[in-house]
């Protein structure tokens, strides 16, 4: 395809580059700006820090669909990975099957409710209702489901491994198909002829009724309920307030069962940003849930890159590398920031230079005083002011 070259944006710079008339994909090329035309601070050779879902294989059910971003997609990201799931809406809702897997899993729901159900080790259950910014999360091999209401739902799900894949679950199904049908009998002590129609194999999404009134379903157990939830309603949450938008932290402190993921939902207004800052404990896994952004991350030995983002791509930021999140639409921005941690942890860039003797900073940056004053007159905002 030839291109019109009035209308498609052309990778110059000044007195660098050169337009592109030839072969292109002109929608990816407006999409990603800060690829096409690097900002001048951007140097060196840095991995890909993004990809989309939208470019994720689909998992087509007849209850649904799931299509992941894991290391395979994006292999840089090596901590966590990232499933995207729909549960269709219906008398007959869409349910992922119990099942369970090696790796703990931390939820966010995006659209729509659901039940979710789980037994822990000791034999103790767990039932609750979840909606839109709820998160639940469930530890490596403790058991569960999810089960649309009849509005269905939409979640993102997040792993603590890289590697990890949806289609790689142990599940109730899967497990009946493959025992010999003896064994099953035995194991329940029932007949044989009480297995008749089960599955021949795995439903992995499947349609059924959805859910009753939630009284229907909690179950005594003789040892009781899990001592910590496993959801955690996003009504309960204390967010940090800014001039430039809030950001949220969900961790083991507020949240005690969630050991192994940590997160912030971040949202950040028109002309704001996240302020420049790095993480000292852990990769960033980023999704971002709505808007458009920017981000640079810096990897140190002088090698910077500039990644642009829109609404269900995800991000990634290797341990340590400073970077910022910058609004670059005209409606609110808002993304997940994920950490296989327990706690949720980051050093401000300003904070740091606020905090460090003046006449120090001064003699690395050859700046004045003014800019000293302004430093320690501010508090850590997570979330810098719009831009003048």
């Amino acid at each position: 395809m030839i291109t019109n070259e009035s209308t498609a944006p052309q990778p110059i710079q000044s007195s660098k580059g050169g337009t592109d008339n030839g072969p292109r994909n002109v929608s990816r090329d407006r999409q990603n700006p800060d690829l096409l035309t690097p900002p001048p601070t951007d140097h060196g050779t840095l991995p890909n820090l993004r990809f989309s879902f939208s470019d994720a294989h689909n998992r087509l059910e007849t209850g649904g669909w799931a299509r992941e971003v894991t290391v395979r997609e994006l292999p840089i990201a090596t901590t966590l990975a990232g499933v995207n799931m729909r549960l269709d809406p219906g008398d007959q809702s869409g349910v992922r099957e119990m099942h369970w897997h090696k790796e703990a899993e931390w939820a966010y729901m995006l659209d729509g409710r659901a039940r979710v159900t789980s037994v822990d080790q000791e034999g103790r259950n767990f039932v609750d209702d979840v909606g839109v910014g709820d998160i639940w999360y469930f530890p490596a091999g403790i058991p569960h489901s999810i089960q649309a209401y009849a509005e269905g739902c939409e979640f993102l799900l997040v792993f603590d491994d890289g590697a990890f894949s949806e289609n790689s679950t142990f599940l109730l199904t899967d497990w009946f198909a493959h025992t010999p049908r003896s064994v099953l009998a035995k194991n329940f002590g029932i007949s044989e002829d009480l297995l008749t129609d089960i599955p021949a194999k795995e439903l992995y999404i499947f349609p059924t009724d959805a859910p009753k009134p939630i009284v229907w379903d909690e179950i005594s157990s003789p040892q009781g309920k899990v001592p910590n939830p496993f959801t955690f309603h996003a009504l309960t949450q204390t967010t940090k307030q800014a001039p430039g938008g809030s950001a949220g932290i969900v961790d083991s402190t507020n949240f005690p069962v969630s050991k192994t993921i940590a997160a912030a939902l971040v949202e950040v207004q028109p002309g704001g940003m996240r302020e420049l800052h790095w993480h000292p404990n852990a990769d960033e896994w980023q999704y971002y849930i709505e808007g458009q952004g920017r981000m640079t991350v810096f990897a140190s030995g002088g090698k910077a890159r500039t990644f642009d983002y829109r609404a269900g791509d995800v991000g990634y930021v290797p341990f340590a590398m400073g970077h910022y999140i910058e609004n670059t639409g005209d409606t609110p921005l808002r993304f997940l920031e994920m950490f296989k941690s327990d706690r949720f942890a980051d050093v401000s860039l300003s904070q740091w230079l606020a905090l460090t003797p003046p006449e120090l900073v001064k003699a690395h940056l050859n700046i004045g005083d003014e800019f000293i004053r302004h430093l320690q007159k501010q508090k850590p905002v997570v979330v810098a002011p719009q831009s003048h």
